[in-house]
């Protein structure tokens, strides 16, 4: 296929060539990959600037799209890629095949640093969805700060850069430019752009912006920083949001309420409740949401039938319309196969699995939404989706979506979210219209259960 760019995408490989360290903020469905892989292309076989490129990718995204992308458009075919997955025997072959990108997933970086050390040998990296990189205290992170001086180019990829906090950026531009406009360490730039907020002691739990703070980071990184939304640049068919209200029985809602007390009263302060403690119990009162939950031997038990009832009439109702179902427990999983058996449901597992539902030979494909939140081009597979489990995480949220609401797509995409009516679920979906910090409005749900169930238990004494 002949490539014709839109504006927007030639100004960003502009950006990327003209800037030895670049990032790409572009909203989903903009196209970052074919802008990234023209200006590989230049600066390698035009410039002679580039000889050996290394992508770093969320495991769907190395298997299947930048293979993808480099065989759909003319100007990108002759452009050899090896894609480095699998056990490490299969990585290292792949390693020695002669190739001009190579592609790997983010959890094999640190492998990756470990096995050449200071003879890295790729002169440009790009990084897909930098904001994986986010946290400065991951080994990825670690791994990558390591050689980031042997890179003469490198190149960060986002929709969301700060999902949560702008916290979040720095471990990102430092692989960027080292340092150089945010700082060279993430003390440095906390003590300079934020002051401490919620904290126990000395421990303190999260950071607040000080006045003056947000511009003042934005201007210090957008001269090679871009952000693109694509509102702005496209016009995509509508996207509406149903939320399926689903309604326990008396008795299964009773057992819901007692279920939550007891896991409630276990907690004696709300004070002094940790953030694993309440994703711990957040993650039980989800599973019981959706109707199953986990014993102490990873046995599931179910607890009552009413989303997967809501689910199957809404898939019924999509009259033979491709439906993508976002799950988020393996017990979701097995249930709903068994379910929609009639519908032949298929799990998103590999690169097949992407081509058969775009070319609409899946009635209802299940994924999870970290395995598929990220790069995936499932917009020519349908217009359907439905959330059956619910998650805290914006960002997910809105990668997930993104697979389908993106530019290709030609009919408006319809998002089904259900909701159990007295449940966690309530207080997942105020946090995403809130658009707050999924572990910020985790602990705020947790704790006003808390005091909840302490006053009660106060009044009854």
């Amino acid at each position: 296929m002949k490539y014709k760019p839109w504006p927007y995408q030639d100004y960003a490989t502009k950006h990327i060539i003209e800037n030895p360290g670049s990032g790409l903020f572009m909203d989903m469905g903009l196209g970052k990959t074919v802008a990234t892989l023209t200006a590989i292309n230049k600066l390698m076989y035009e410039d002679l600037e580039v000889d050996k490129v290394l992508v770093i990718a969320p495991k769907r995204v190395a298997e299947d799209t930048w293979t993808t992308e480099t065989l759909k458009w003319d100007h990108l075919r002759h452009l050899r890629l090896s894609i480095v997955l699998g056990s490490e025997k299969q990585r290292k072959e792949a390693l020695k095949q002669k190739a001009d990108i190579y592609v790997i997933n983010r959890e094999n970086v640190a492998w990756l640093v470990g096995l050449y050390q200071n003879a890295f040998p790729f002169d440009m990296v790009v990084i897909d969805e930098l904001s994986s990189f986010k946290s400065a205290k991951a080994i990825r992170f670690k791994s990558l700060r390591m050689v980031r001086p042997l890179v003469k180019r490198v190149v960060g990829l986002t929709g969301t850069p700060a999902p949560n906090s702008l916290i979040d950026l720095w471990p990102q531009l430092y692989l960027l430019d080292m340092g150089e406009r945010l700082g060279k360490n993430i003390t440095r730039y906390r003590e300079t752009y934020f002051r401490p907020n919620r904290r126990n002691g000395h421990v303190v739990f999260d950071y607040k912006l000080l006045d003056g703070s947000q511009k003042a980071i934005y201007n210090k990184i957008s001269d090679i920083c871009i952000s693109m939304k694509a509102k702005d640049y496209l016009q995509l068919p509508e996207r509406i949001t149903k939320d399926v209200r689903i309604y326990l029985s008396e008795r299964d809602k009773l057992k819901y309420d007692e279920f939550e007390r007891d896991q409630i009263l276990a907690i004696e302060d709300a004070d002094e409740i940790s953030a694993v403690n309440a994703a711990a119990l957040t993650n039980k009162l989800l599973q019981f949401a959706n109707g199953a939950i986990y014993d102490v031997n990873k046995d599931w038990h179910s607890v009552h039938p009413a989303k997967l009832e809501a689910l199957e009439e809404t898939v019924e109702a999509a009259t033979g319309q491709p439906v993508l179902i976002f799950y988020s427990y393996k017990h979701d999983l097995e249930r709903i196969k068994k379910k929609l058996k009639a519908y032949k449901p298929r799990t998103l597992d590999s690169r097949e699995d992407i081509k058969a539902w775009n070319r609409g030979e899946i009635p209802v494909l299940l994924a999870h939404p970290a395995s598929a939140g990220h790069g995936l081009n499932l917009q020519a597979g349908g217009n359907i989706i439905i959330w059956f489990g619910n998650t805290w995480s914006l960002e997910l949220y809105q990668q997930a979506n993104a697979r389908l609401d993106r530019q290709g797509q030609t009919k408006p995409v319809v998002v089904y979210r259900f909701i159990t009516s007295g449940t966690m679920d309530e207080d997942v979906i105020k946090a995403i219209e809130r658009k707050t910090s999924g572990q910020d409005a985790l602990m705020e749900a947790v704790k006003a259960r808390i005091k909840k169930y302490q006053r009660t238990k106060i009044s009854v004494s």
